[in-house]
């Protein structure tokens, strides 16, 4: 098997691959993609915190100046909803957005939703082995995350199933050479999603309520697309990858059943085992750059207008760093996985993250005392962020 991120057999089953090119080519270009595939931990860690290297190159070059070609006018209502959120710009504008985002999103405001993310967290578990189990996905895993950050957002009730469709639409764009269809359907996501933060931020403005948008729309520094972009990115960041997480993550237990065992014993392993799993079925598998100055990895020079993919999933493997680390260990104590990222894009939302996905594995362990796999479960088709379509299982107390 090869590198090959539209198979799904190496979607299902990517790390001898990670193997080979840690071992033999740790720095190799990638022709379909237009990519320097960039597969050591070490080497991923130090090009994320990199300033030669940039989430976005349009603050210093054109597309056409880095060689590529010229976005599609249609994408433009897309581009200008993402570029707006603090994750696809650089600084001195990223440092200015997550200063002024961070004012809101506090870790003392995160730290006080966890009551409430416990309770969500144990109302749907409930409901869960009540009706003997089903899909943990989509009966579990998507509606905490959703819930925690609608809440969080201020998102009336009506309004809330909305949501994880317009952030999987939107993410969409994301994927490796995505569909003329999928690009589409991201705009339209991103059009729809943009209007409606616009008319709910108005509101909050003239009646301000205890949530994000309402402080958000308090701080005039802020403009009505940074906060419409600050929104989105919350939404998309804050549950695509915590659905991921609970779903890969109890896949990972089910398939090592003395580790789920070992669990269920000492729940002090807990935090260590959230921790564990994001690096053992990594849910975000490649992250780009753009580099914006000639660089060399490993003897190889990858110059200016180049694109970088650093594949996450790889460096979470590397035995340069993991002892054993094709194998799940829930009470593995060194573990600088980097699920989260690193550097000044360092992920704003994995403290609650980090709270969603404890209350979520502790509520499951605490009252589905059997849990048991109905079935082997498939992988979605993206590779960038790698989910499972579905997780059906039996749920007893």
């Amino acid at each position: 098997m090869r590198f090959d991120p539209w198979d799904p057999d190496f979607v299902a089953h990517p790390y001898r691959v990670y193997d080979e090119l840690r071992r033999e080519a740790p720095v190799s270009y990638f022709e379909p993609t237009n990519q320097w595939l960039i597969s050591r931990h070490a080497d991923v860690n130090a090009l994320l915190r990199d300033r030669r290297l940039g989430r976005s190159h349009l603050h210093v070059a054109t597309n056409e100046e880095f060689g590529r070609p010229a976005e599609p006018e249609f994408q433009e209502p897309f581009w200008r909803v993402i570029r707006a959120g603090m994750l696809d710009v650089e600084p001195p504008v990223h440092t200015r957005l997550r200063r002024l985002v961070s004012k809101a999103f506090t870790p003392r405001m995160v730290e006080s939703l966890r009551p409430r993310v416990r309770a969500i967290a144990a109302g749907l578990v409930d409901a869960f082995v009540e009706k003997g189990g089903g899909d943990l996905l989509a009966e579990v895993a998507e509606p905490l995350p959703v819930t925690v950050i609608a809440e969080m957002l201020g998102i009336p009730h009506a309004d809330r199933h909305l949501l994880r469709p317009w952030s999987a639409e939107i993410c969409g764009m994301y994927e490796l050479n995505p569909s003329l269809e999928a690009q589409h359907t991201a705009v339209r996501a991103a059009s729809e999603f943009a209007d409606y933060l616009k008319t709910l931020a108005a509101e909050r403005r003239r009646a301000p309520g205890d949530d994000l948008i309402s402080a958000l729309a308090q701080i005039d520094e802020l403009t009505e697309d940074e906060l419409v972009g600050t929104c989105v990115l919350l939404l998309n960041a804050g549950h695509e990858a915590t659905v991921n997480v609970t779903g890969n993550g109890w896949w990972s237990l089910l398939r090592n059943p003395s580790e789920l065992a070992r669990l269920r014993e000492d729940r002090s392993l807990l935090p260590t085992a959230v921790e564990e799993v994001m690096r053992w079925d990594t849910p975000l598998q490649m992250f780009e750059r753009w580099v914006l100055e000639d660089i060399e990895v490993h003897g190889v020079e990858i110059p200016r207008g180049s694109e970088v993919a650093l594949l996450f999933g790889s460096a979470n493997r590397d035995p340069a760093v993991f002892e054993d680390p094709d194998r799940l260990d829930v009470g593995r104590a060194d573990n600088p996985h980097i699920s989260f990222g690193a550097g000044i894009h360092f992920c704003l939302g994995a403290p609650l993250a980090r709270i969603e996905l404890i209350e979520s594995y502790g509520a499951l362990l605490d009252r589905a005392a059997k849990l048991e796999l109905r079935e082997e479960p498939s992988w979605k088709p993206g590779y960038i962020i790698r989910g499972l379509r579905s997780l059906e299982v039996t749920a007893a107390g």
